[in-house]
């Protein structure tokens, strides 16, 4: 019996470049070389690409999937609790104007929120399909899946949801973030290093500075004046509530369009991106592209109520300012749905009657009231 022929580090190199690159359309260079790199690591040990449960050996286990943003968390807490504050006074308001507070801090707290919270949403655009894509690396499996790409304001996320999530005794649920603040490129190789699923890997190197479709440049910048302006906005709402506290109303009523403004121009900032030629995103046999989302479409809607109400309040004080001024509480003194009664009262005649000394003359007159 002749021994086995031995096989070099290079043969079997090249055995799974040519194996990774036939079952693994979506593959990246940079993902190949480090797959490549982790082969030959591999081969050097001695170790063997087997499966256990699945799982490949130089793989680590998977991320637990996203659940709920912590810091939008953290906002809708602090606006709740300064609504609840809010809330406190109201017994204290007498008469019709309960209801016109109680509609106003609902409002204002409501205007606030949102501001703030759609600096940190990840829905301002958003695509998604589900289709058979190869999982990960050195195999020709394929899962269904339901892929989906959001893109906010401080970066994008990833997500890939098996259908069923269960599949080859492994749970497909992964909920990746890739932010603007810090070097993505850094970010998508730790990505690598992680052992990813493929199709959340090839989405990832779209918005990395190397790629071609130039989303990076795109996204980062109209995102970050969008963000700017939003928080512009943030600071004429601020100011505007302020006013409504003070006899200007009318300057109120100037902020609140001024608020409604910044907003305008966060959209329109969002909005340039979707003038650039789009990048289209081909998975499996399939593909998609960017859309915007609910957080465009509540950013727009929160910029029309804006509008709304810094033109009424304007509208009002030209034509009634003094019911304006009563309404909100400022300039007047409202005694309204109050019976003050008046007791009976006895007057002093020495009181009212007195002398007084005419400064035209030195004599004394008595002047009787």
């Amino acid at each position: 019996m002749h021994p086995p022929p031995q096989v070099t580090q290079v043969e079997t190199i090249k055995e799974v470049y040519v194996s990774f690159n036939v079952h693994t359309p979506l593959c990246s260079p940079s993902l190949l070389v480090f797959q490549l790199s982790a082969s030959a690591v591999s081969v050097r040990s001695g170790a063997t690409m087997t499966f256990y449960d699945d799982i490949y050996p130089f793989y680590p286990q998977q991320r637990t999937a996203f659940i709920f943003s912590g810091q939008l968390l953290t906002i809708i807490l602090v606006f709740l609790v300064l609504a609840v504050s809010l809330f406190l006074i109201l017994p204290g308001i007498r008469g019709k104007s309960r209801l016109f507070w109680m509609f106003r801090i609902l409002i204002s707290v409501f205007i606030g929120a949102v501001i703030v919270a759609l600096n940190f949403t990840d829905d301002w655009a958003e695509a998604r399909m589900t289709t058979n894509a190869t999982y990960k690396s050195f195999s020709n499996v394929e899962v269904n899946a339901e892929i989906g790409l959001h893109v906010g304001l401080y970066g994008i996320n990833i997500t890939l949801r098996g259908n069923p999530v269960v599949q080859f005794n492994e749970t497909i649920n992964y909920n990746e973030m890739f932010s603007w603040q810090d070097t993505i490129e850094e970010e998508y190789e730790e990505a690598l290093e992680k052992g990813l699923p493929n199709p959340i890997l090839y989405i990832a190197e779209k918005f990395t500075h190397g790629s071609p479709c130039g989303l990076n440049f795109q996204y980062r910048y109209s995102s970050r004046y969008a963000s700017a302006t939003l928080w512009t906005a943030f600071c004429t709402w601020m100011l505007a509530n302020i006013l409504f506290s003070m006899p200007v109303i009318l300057y109120a009523g100037y902020m609140m369009m001024a608020t409604a403004a910044f907003i305008f121009f966060s959209i329109a900032s969002f909005s340039t991106i979707m003038n650039a030629p789009q990048c289209v995103f081909s998975i499996g046999t399939d593909s998609f592209e960017t859309e915007y989302s609910h957080s465009f479409w509540l950013a727009l809607a929160t910029g029309v109520l804006c509008t709304v109400i810094g033109i009424l309040v304007v509208i009002f004080y030209f034509l009634m300012p003094e019911k304006m001024n009563e309404a909100f509480s400022v300039g007047v003194d409202s005694y309204e749905d109050e019976d003050v009664p008046y007791e009976e009262g006895y007057l002093n005649s020495v009181f009212l009657s007195g002398e007084t000394i005419s400064p035209s003359t030195s004599k004394m007159t008595t002047v009787y009231l």
